[in-house]
């Protein structure tokens, strides 16, 4: 008589995580994600976005302490390797994580607890902490707690969302209708925010479910990519704009929350230049923006050629 294994047992979590070429930081997530206490069952989807190299031996190689699954597609986005990822999940709470995320301990334990005594509440966004190693760690530090601060609601939700560290119930996502809007290349999360600010939503913030959002970068590469995601952005908030919902601060909000910045730099561990290195980063957008409507507004035009 032939016999079956059993099928596995259908996790609490999934864990989805969208990767492209960017491996090394990978690891250190993984292994944050294998050191959870007191976790519910949970499963890891890793969906490699058309990587140019093969999946590494030691990521492979953690599938023996992780219920982990690697699952490839052409390269076509990050939102559509979320949804990827989401469409093969099991969990009736689907996380997201950057590869250059890492995970305390009891996040998962920590989020978990939340989510059952919130069931009023689908979405939920994580408590981001920055890597204070580095000039550009101390940066994303100041300005992460700077953002959550501030987008704070008195109801406890937030008007924040980053896929670094966010949640939502698989029961409150139409299956009929991706998740990420493919369209947006880039602040596809902050896409993903307004169309549940238009069903009436935003995320509860789970301040004892922290992440390390590491960002592996020199000064000059992180400059660089802020200039290169200004100018991928724009057709994202485009999209926003017509949806007709208010997502970006005002001037008036992003001059106090420069403020509060100000004041929290005094501190030795984050220290006055990772200050100057977020007014930078705060100028790009709008640098960019000018330069592009100088481009597509301010050119002359065309005149027609002398014939011979």
């Amino acid at each position: 008589m032939s016999t079956s294994d059993p099928a596995p047992a259908i996790p609490d979590i999934s864990v989805v995580i969208a990767v492209y070429n960017d491996w090394k930081p990978l690891d250190q997530c993984l292994r944050s994600l294998a050191q959870q206490t007191y976790a519910p069952a949970f499963e890891v989807i890793v969906v490699d976005d058309g990587s140019t190299n093969t999946t590494p031996a030691n990521i492979v190689e953690l599938a023996r302490t992780l219920p982990l699954t690697v699952a490839r597609q052409p390269h076509a986005g990050v939102s559509a390797a979320r949804n990827h990822g989401v469409s093969i999940s099991r969990g009736a709470l689907i996380v997201f994580a950057d590869a250059d995320s890492k995970l305390e301990p009891d996040c998962l334990s920590s989020l978990a607890a939340t989510v059952a005594s919130s069931p009023q509440h689908n979405s939920f966004q994580l408590h981001l902490l920055g890597d204070e190693s580095s000039s550009v760690g101390r940066a994303e530090e100041l300005r992460l707690t700077t953002i959550q601060n501030h987008m704070l609601q008195p109801n406890g939700c937030i008007r924040y969302l980053n896929t670094a560290g966010f949640a939502i119930r698989r029961s409150s996502i139409d299956p009929s209708v991706d998740l990420f809007d493919t369209v947006a290349l880039r602040a596809e999360d902050t896409l993903l925010l307004v169309n549940l600010m238009q069903r009436g939503e935003m995320p509860l913030f789970v301040p004892a479910a922290k992440v390390h959002h590491a960002v592996p970068l020199t000064l000059l590469q992180y400059l660089r990519k802020s200039v290169r995601s200004a100018y991928i952005e724009r057709g994202t908030y485009r999209i926003i704009a017509a949806k007709g919902v208010r997502i970006r601060v005002t001037n008036r909000e992003r001059l106090n929350m420069l403020s509060a910045m100000w004041k929290t730099a005094k501190n030795p561990a984050i220290g006055r230049g990772a200050w100057f290195v977020l007014v930078v980063r705060q100028a790009i957008p709008r640098i960019v923006s000018f330069v592009c409507r100088i481009t597509e507004f301010g050119s002359p035009a065309p005149t027609a050629k002398p014939s011979n």
